[in-house]
């Protein structure tokens, strides 16, 4: 539940009992994910998230996962602006699923709904979304919320399969990006890989057809495409540092004016 629990700062089981006068307020804004600076991704949305996002895979073994990566600093997400709005094309399911989350049992088979009760739109002043109607049931929207997330749970399982098959055929490479700082001290991200085209042609007939028979080809073709966004957010990071740098001399500057003013 690490990973899954990114955001989340008081988790608690969804009940008709503790939460029955709790509404949802969905505010469409993602400042709870401003210090994320990867989050995973489900197969499902590779074609979608590789319009402006950079897919890898970050774990090892049985935890394996593609991740987009967000931010080439550490707790920097350039996708978030300083309002909390998205600036991508694409927000990933990881993150539109929140104040939401599953929580598997121990036999791995059932799951628990669980809210942040952190999350700034909960409130019990009836704005937005009830959890449960005065009868104590689900109310519709509590219901698309289950639905969405049995979907998320079902796809991320296959996510998982599929990337097991991806260590197994021992297609992935560490990988590392380097870029500039302003001051021209060399920054590095590392801790991701990304599949070997090499080794990928190695791979039988007939494993390339049961690859391209599922679409699991297609998915690490659209995996290597999308590494040519890693240069527009490199880019993207030396501008924001810049911002970062200027900013400091430019409150600097203001202050003077209001001390001689």
């Amino acid at each position: 539940m690490d990973t899954q629990l990114l955001f989340y700062k008081k988790a608690v089981p969804v009940t008709s009992e503790a939460h029955k006068d709790v509404s949802i307020r969905a505010a469409g804004h993602y400042g709870f994910a401003k210090e994320a600076n990867s989050v995973p991704l489900v197969a499902a949305e590779f074609r979608a998230a590789a319009s402006d996002c950079t897919i890898v895979f970050a774990g090892q073994g049985d935890e394996m996962m593609p991740v987009v990566i967000l931010g080439m600093r550490d707790k920097q997400n350039l996708y978030v602006n300083e309002d909390g709005t998205w600036n991508g094309r694409y927000v990933p399911a990881f993150m539109r699923r929140y104040p939401f989350v599953f929580a598997t049992a121990e036999d791995g088979a059932s799951f628990t709904l669980f809210v942040d009760e952190d999350y700034e739109g909960i409130n019990k002043n009836g704005e937005g979304e009830k959890l449960f109607d005065s009868r104590g049931e689900r109310s519709m929207y509590l219901s698309q919320v289950l639905d969405f997330m049995r979907e998320y749970q079902s796809q991320f399982a296959r996510t998982r399969a599929f990337c097991q098959r991806l260590v197994e055929h021992k297609l992935l490479e560490p990988m590392h990006a380097q870029y500039t700082m302003p001051d021209g001290s060399p920054g590095r991200l590392s801790g991701f890989s990304a599949v070997n085209r090499d080794k990928l042609k190695e791979l039988s007939g007939e494993t390339l057809e049961k690859m391209l028979r599922s679409d699991e080809l297609e998915l690490l073709f659209v995996h290597l495409q999308s590494m040519n966004n890693l240069q527009p957010l490199l880019e993207k990071t030396a501008k924001a540092m810049q911002s970062d740098e200027d900013a400091p001399e430019a409150d600097s500057k203001e202050e003077d004016a209001t001390q001689d003013a």
